[in-house]
Order: C-alpha cells, then sequence, then structure tokens
C-alpha cells in the first residue's frame, strides 16, 4: 500500500476523480446538445425533418458507449503490468485527444469515428483509478475508493453537464467539446503532479486477465450491473419528456430536473461505497430492492412536480449506490485479473445504457406513452435479481461448509482468489 501524508492522499484522490469528472462530461453532454449537433453535421436532413435528424445525431451518443464496451477489456488486459501512474497518464492524454478530435472533425462521419477512439480508455480509466485508489486508502475501503473515483462522475451529473450544454448552447457544440478536453488536460497534469508512482503487477499477461471472464460469478455480476443500469437509463434518457408531457413542466424545468438526479447519483454512490464495504452482494441485494422501489415512486407520483423531483432524486441514488458495489463484486470474483474486473464493470453499464435506451424508445414508439420507460426500469429488476441470486449461489461453499450470511460469504469470495 502506498503510505502519504493525509493531505497529499486527498489530493491524489481529487485528481483521480477529476478523470471521472471529466468522463461523466464527455459521456453525457451530447444529451443536450443533439439538436446543435444535428445542425450543424446533418443539415440537409435538419431543414427537412428536424427529428430524423436528430435521431441520427444520436449515434454519437451510442458510438462513445461502443468506445467503451469495446475498449474496457482490451485496453486492461494489455496494459495490466504497466505502472498506473504512468498508464493513468497515457489514458487521460488520450481522452484529450480523443476529444479534440471530436471537436475538430469536420464531417459526422469522422465525428462518430471520433467518439468511438474517445470512448475507448473510459473502462480502463475507472478500473486503474480505482485500483490506485483502493492503494491510496488502505485496506477495507475498496468499495470507498470505487465510488471516490466513481464520485466524479456522478458531480459531472450535477454541475459539469448542465454547465458544458449551457456553453454549447451558446457558443456551438465544438466549443462544448473543446471545453471537456481541457478537463482532460487538467486531469493529465493533476494525475502527473499528485498520484505517486505505484508499479503495476509485473507478473499480468493478456491470457492472466482474460481468465476472469471463464469464471461464471464474473458474468453473472456483469449481467446483474447491465440489468439494473438498463432500468436506469431507460429513465434517464427519457427525463425530458416524462417531465414535459407527464408531469406537465415547461422545457426550461427540464434542467432543474436533471440537477435533481445528478444530487440524488451523487449522494447514493456515496452510501454505495460504504455498503459495499460491508458485503457486495448484500449491498447488491438491497440496493436492488431499493431502485426498485424507487422506480414505483416516480411511476406512481410524477404526475406532480415534487412526486417527479422525489422519484427521481431516490432513482438516482439508488441506481448509483449499486455501481460501486458491483465493481467491488467482480474485483472479489475475478482472482488475480483485478485489473480487468474493476474495467470490465463500465462495458456492463455502457450495454445498459444502449438497453435502457432502446426498449425506453420501444414502449413510447409503440404508443404506451412517456410513463412506459419506468415500467421498463422496474421490469428489468427482475432478471438483474435472478443474475445477483445466480452469481451469488455459484460462489457459495458445499453445504456441510455453508456461509451464514452474505457478508460472510463476500469475505470468503474476497479471501480466496481462485474462487
Amino acid at each position: 500500500m502506498t503510505t502519504l501524508s493525509p493531505a497529499r492522499t486527498r489530493l491524489a484522490l481529487l485528481a483521480l476523480a477529476l478523470g471521472g469528472f471529466g468522463i461523466g462530461t464527455t459521456e453525457f453532454v451530447a444529451m443536450g446538445l443533439l439538436p446543435d449537433i444535428a445542425r450543424d453535421l446533418l443539415p440537409t436532413l435538419y431543414s427537412q425533418d428536424p427529428d430524423a435528424a436528430i435521431a441520427k445525431a444520436g449515434i454519437v451518443i451510442s458510438a462513445y458507449a461502443i468506445g467503451v464496451v469495446v475498449g474496457a477489456p482490451t485496453i486492461a488486459a494489455v496494459a495490466a503490468r504497466f505502472p498506473r501512474k504512468a498508464l493513468l497518464t497515457v489514458l487521460a492524454v488520450a481522452f484529450t485527444l480523443g476529444t479534440v478530435a471530436s471537436a475538430l472533425a469536420p464531417t459526422f462521419e469522422t465525428v462518430v469515428a471520433a467518439r468511438v477512439l474517445a470512448g475507448l480508455p473510459h473502462g480502463a480509466y475507472f478500473g486503474v483509478a480505482a485500483l490506485a485508489a483502493a492503494d491510496l486508502m488502505g485496506p477495507g475501503k475498496r468499495g470507498r475508493a470505487v465510488a471516490f473515483v466513481l464520485s466524479g462522475l456522478t458531480i459531472a451529473n450535477v454541475v459539469g453537464v448542465p454547465v458544458v450544454t449551457w456553453i454549447g448552447q451558446q457558443a456551438g457544440w465544438r466549443v462544448a467539446y473543446l471545453g471537456v478536453a481541457a478537463i482532460f488536460a487538467l486531469t493529465t497534469a493533476a494525475i502527473a503532479l499528485l498520484v505517486p508512482r505505484a508499479p503495476g503487477d509485473p507478473h499480468a499477461t493478456v491470457r492472466r486477465e482474460l481468465s476472469a471472464f471463464g469464471r461464471p460469478a464474473v458474468w453473472f455480476a456483469l449481467a446483474t450491473g447491465a440489468l439494473g443500469f438498463g432500468g436506469f437509463f431507460a429513465v434517464y434518457s427519457y427525463v425530458s419528456p416524462l417531465a414535459t408531457q407527464v408531469t406537465g413542466t415547461s422545457e426550461a424545468f427540464v434542467p432543474l430536473a436533471l440537477v435533481v438526479l445528478g444530487l440524488g447519483m451523487t449522494a447514493g454512490n456515496v452510501v454505495g461505497g460504504r455498503m459495499a464495504d460491508d458485503g457486495a452482494m448484500r449491498a447488491v441485494f438491497r440496493l436492488f430492492g431499493a431502485f426498485a422501489g424507487s422506480l414505483l415512486i416516480l411511476a406512481l407520483a410524477s404526475g406532480t412536480v415534487p412526486g417527479l423531483l422525489l422519484g427521481l432524486f431516490l432513482v438516482g441514488a439508488s441506481a448509483a449506490a449499486i455501481s460501486p458495489a458491483i465493481q467491488t463484486r467482480l474485483m472479489d470474483v475475478a482472482g488475480d485479473s483485478q485489473t480487468i474486473a474493476a474495467a470490465v464493470n463500465h462495458s456492463a453499464l455502457n450495454l445498459g445504457n444502449s438497453l435502457g435506451a432502446f426498449l425506453g424508445g420501444a414502449v413510447i414508439a409503440a404508443g404506451w406513452g412517456y410513463l412506459a420507460p419506468t415500467w421498463v426500469g422496474l421490469a428489468l429488476c427482475a432478471p438483474g435479481v435472478l443474475a445477483a441470486v445466480a452469481g451469488w449461489a455459484v460462489t457459495r461453499v458445499p453445504a456441510d461448509d455453508a456461509i451464514p450470511s452474505l457478508a460472510a460469504d463476500d469475505d470468503r469470495v474476497a479471501a480466496r482468489p481462485g474462487s
């Protein structure tokens, strides 16, 4: 474990979280700038059919998600042996260059390609940063370390996304992306100056890292995360029409609704990290129950402004709390493949992003209304819990050595990497 003064440790952790802030901003800012992107890059189609142009511009969001899904396991497997500080610096530089390329690309097709490239470092950064943060915070605090790094992403939904979206609306979407690139450039400098040197794993190989995918518990944990966040993104993707068409607010109210959702995510992330340290599987089951209850509250109460805001806060809090629990669970069951376990969670979450947005859009297109995506999210909780139960079952000891609690089962898995 790296030993630093408390002040230096806080600064190093803040440098790691700053990268999460940049990632959260670059991932979600396009959602508010799609009309501007469509108007600039698809002018002919936009003049004929604005809705079709905006829908096509949504490929920019999907392109980033594709980059995350591909890049997380690939980079993590190849780079696990590299020193963490150097690797984090390189990943921050890659974010900077990919975001600059997104801002400067001249055509729609080249912007899409640039967004794929910009998404490649996403999962690897969060994975390596989580391991570095766990080393800084010490034993027994992995969940809190994961949550601290993810806090940058959740705070981005409260501050970064609204501010950069406003900049893009005033000065153009390209200027917005250049602003995000500046955040990544600052992250690069902060990591170089504040994060201590730490060796990678000299024994890591691509084969050893990829061996994590031979463990059923890893696949069940990934499925749990994808389904859980699929339910969240079914709601998140359609917050605007939910607020305006169901609750009856104006479009000017939507940013406030998103801020409340982001505040919930920030609070939930902190709580989820602490719960994960007390037993990742126990936290997963409890938080899925809280998530389902939050979705039910949103579905039943969103007809009023107070009900909408309460529901969004609770949905954001419970969903964000699940993420550090899932990532900690993956690290528990992945054996020696720690880097890829910490990174690949974000591939699963981005698959959930695509799944939730698709299913939410499908029920709206079927004419079921803008409240229907909330019920989709609730429906996805059932297979999510089943995947969690299956993942817990495959790591249980034989009946004659039965463990009496889920928390104890977490401890057993964490203590025996070969499980």
